[in-house]
């Protein structure tokens, strides 16, 4: 499995086009491929595998497929497709309807909701950025095979959706439209959350003269509403938000609030991912900054040394090797590894078995971006 990491978001459209260009790079273009997005729930499995086959036949016949949800009610807050009624071609992309427009659309059953799930043959698509895109293309197929200059490439595009840039530009012989009733969801907002995460809760919070209140937060509180109506509450461990049902849209003004003030919640977070593992902050002052990391299996993290900071790792889970100034030292639960101000250092996992060590940092900053790579497995030197 090739698992690829963008430099920075810039979109749909690079990201679809970055997904073509490598695959023809390595002679998969005849392969069909999909995308779909990662913050929607499908409760009737079997229905999207269906539609997804569907969708597969159109796409080997050299169409771009998209999956089109049967609408229940006049949503104002998708973007709907006009399928011709007897066959698969898709007629029109509309934007976000008004409701009384959303209304007839739903009346006439000629519309989906565009849930942004696309089927189709790499090359098929590498071909439309050619010509419907040609300067994004051109700057795309720029990338290497080794993705060694992908950050300079990404640096260069445009951000912007592929349905502005390719879908709504094609013509009904090259689209095609496969109808699915798969019980679909677009998680992408708190409301939306809040509107299938009842049902999933463990534990239901408790209203006195209050309903319709929805938590997101931690299982072993309890979380009591008295009076209040329709309130959605987020809890993480380094924020508290809370938000009347219907205005969950209007968080971004939170968070450019937050960019304007310059607050570190906008950039650094308690959890956070790596393509080699995860680590979870502990704590973070102005002297020390001490964190919970886990290394994946057959990972390691990049070669690196940093200006501002030394570090303590005191592993506390499986073992491994810390490379340090070039001399490699093993690593089981218990050892200790001083990591000076300046050093090269790295921690491997050559086991099958997750590594996990406490990182104590001890200097004057303790920013993400204090990182000098010298080599890393995932072309981020």
């Amino acid at each position: 499995v090739m698992t690829v990491y963008e430099p920075v978001a810039k979109n749909t459209a690079p990201a679809v086009a970055m997904l073509a260009h490598l695959l023809v790079q390595k002679g998969l273009g005849g392969e069909v491929v999909g995308v779909f997005p990662s913050d929607h729930l499908v409760q009737n499995e079997k229905a999207f595998y269906k539609a997804v086959q569907d969708a597969e036949a159109l796409a080997k016949q050299g169409k771009i497929v998209t999956l089109g949800i049967k609408p229940d009610h006049p949503a104002t807050g998708y973007g709907y497709i006009q399928k011709d009624k007897a066959t698969n071609r898709v007629l029109k992309f509309h934007e976000k309807p008004n409701i009384e427009t959303a209304q007839k659309f739903v009346t006439s059953g000629d519309f989906f909701w565009n849930a942004g799930m696309f089927i189709f043959k790499a090359e098929v698509m590498l071909e439309k950025f050619k010509t419907l895109q040609p300067e994004m293309a051109k700057i795309i197929t720029e990338t290497k095979s080794d993705l060694s200059n992908m950050a300079d490439v990404y640096a260069r595009v445009q951000s912007i959706s592929l349905d502005y840039a390719i879908m709504e530009k094609l013509s009904p012989e090259e689209l095609a439209c496969v109808p699915a009733d798969m019980a679909w969801s677009d998680v992408g907002s708190w409301d939306a959350v809040a509107e299938v995460g009842n049902e999933q809760q463990k534990k239901q919070p408790m209203e006195i003269q209050a309903k319709g209140n929805f938590v997101f937060g931690n299982d072993s509180k309890m979380y009591s509403f008295v009076g209040t109506d329709d309130l959605i509450v987020v809890d993480t461990a380094d924020a508290v938000m809370i938000v009347k049902k219907g205005h969950s849209q209007e968080v971004k003004q939170v968070v450019e609030a937050l960019q304007k003030q310059g607050s570190s919640l906008t950039k650094d977070h308690v959890f956070e991912k790596r393509p080699w593992g995860a680590f979870e902050i502990l704590r973070d002052t102005n002297y020390y900054k001490s964190k919970v990391i886990t290394v994946n299996p057959h990972s390691q993290i990049s070669y690196q040394s940093h200006a501002k900071r030394a570090e303590h790792w005191i592993m506390t889970r499986g073992q491994g090797e810390v490379v340090l100034n070039d001399e490699v030292i093993p690593v089981k639960a218990g050892s200790h590894v001083h990591i000076p101000l300046g050093a090269k250092h790295r921690i491997r996992n050559n086991t099958a078995a997750e590594l996990e060590f406490v990182e104590v940092q001890i200097g004057t900053y303790f920013g993400e971006d204090d990182i000098v790579r010298y080599q890393d497995d995932y072309k981020r030197t």
